[in-house]
């Protein structure tokens, strides 16, 4: 399991990325609903293409083991995200949950599906 949860830290980067990105390049131009919806499925796209390469690299050995790696980074992820936000970033906790507000426009749970679920759909194509 060390290998899979030692292979979460590079979607840090990736967030981080896509974060910068949003924040210094499209997100000038458009509403933050948009800009947030935008990187959400920016987000999804990256966090795709790095997962699949992970379950290519290490293939895991059972649906089981898949599922469990998902679970694994959702909760690690969903971690951060509080830990970091709250933290070091010095957001309010309200502030953080307002992401979770899916009548709001806020999509970011689809991340934490996709983060949770790609492992397995990636296990099961391959």
């Amino acid at each position: 399991m060390w290998p899979y949860m030692l292979a979460w830290f590079p979607m840090i980067l990736i967030a981080i990325a896509n974060g910068i990105l949003r924040e210094y390049g499209y997100g000038k131009r458009m509403t933050e609903r948009a800009a947030h919806q935008l990187s959400t499925l920016i987000g999804i796209v990256l966090f795709g293409i790095y997962i699949w390469g992970v379950m290519r690299f290490w293939p895991p050995a059972s649906a089981g083991l898949a599922i469990r790696i998902g679970l694994i980074w959702l909760v690690l992820t969903v971690m951060f995200e509080f830990g970091f936000g709250h933290f070091v970033a010095g957001h309010s906790w309200q502030r953080l949950l307002q992401d979770y507000n899916i009548r709001a426009g806020r999509v970011w749970l689809a991340i934490l599906l996709w983060v949770a679920f790609a492992p397995y759909l990636f296990f099961r194509i391959r």
